[in-house]
């Protein structure tokens, strides 16, 4: 007769490559608020005149609960750090890998203050629904039109940073077929628990 011990299954030898349920929750709850957020930036100028205050609004928001999350991302970073890369992956891609990365999460952190001096110095309150954080500053364009371009200008990198990332990661699963991806994917992480 089998014992309880007997029938567990065996410990996962990639287990330690893999990152931490926190750190895939906080990547994948990042990156829908990232694609929310780029989304109705993109849709800034087609929103209807009457509406227009509430999707900035809902814009600003996000944007802040992203930045809030960047930090909670830096600090989990800091004490949870990322696991080895496998073995067989080169010079090359770890040093492109630190290198994007590091842009990411510094793009991550600026553009949301950047958004912030923008939203304020337009005259704008943050609506939270039950309150409002209102700073009375006056709308002032010689501040708020440059912050608004760079802003943009950030988010279009970001956004070109974060293609990088996809394409490389589809890269890793698809053509060298290292399973790079399924450190980060909790779909996979769990089939492989479950199936050994």
């Amino acid at each position: 007769m089998s014992t309880p011990a007997s029938r567990a299954p065996a410990p996962d030898p990639s287990a330690e490559l893999r990152y931490t349920r926190g750190a895939v929750a906080l990547h994948w709850t990042m990156a829908v608020l990232i694609v929310v957020v780029g989304v109705l930036g993109l849709l800034h100028d087609s929103w209807p005149r009457s509406t227009q205050k509430f999707w900035i609004n809902l814009h600003a928001l996000i944007g802040l609960l992203v930045w809030v999350l960047i930090v909670v991302r830096l600090a989990w970073r800091l004490r949870h750090p990322p696991p080895a890369l496998p073995p067989e992956i080169g010079v090359l891609p770890r040093r492109l890998s630190y290198a994007v990365h590091l842009l990411l999460y510094v793009l991550v952190f600026v553009i949301p203050l950047v958004g912030i001096v923008t939203f304020v110095w337009h005259g704008r309150a943050f609506d939270f629904g039950l309150f409002r954080v209102d700073f009375g500053v006056r709308s002032n364009r010689a501040i708020f039109h440059p912050t608004e371009d760079l802003h943009g200008y950030l988010a279009y990198t970001l956004f070109t940073l974060i293609g990088i990332h996809l394409a490389a990661a589809l890269w890793h699963q698809f053509v060298w077929r290292d399973r790079l991806l399924q450190r980060m994917w909790p779909a996979v992480a769990e089939r492989s628990r479950t199936s050994r």
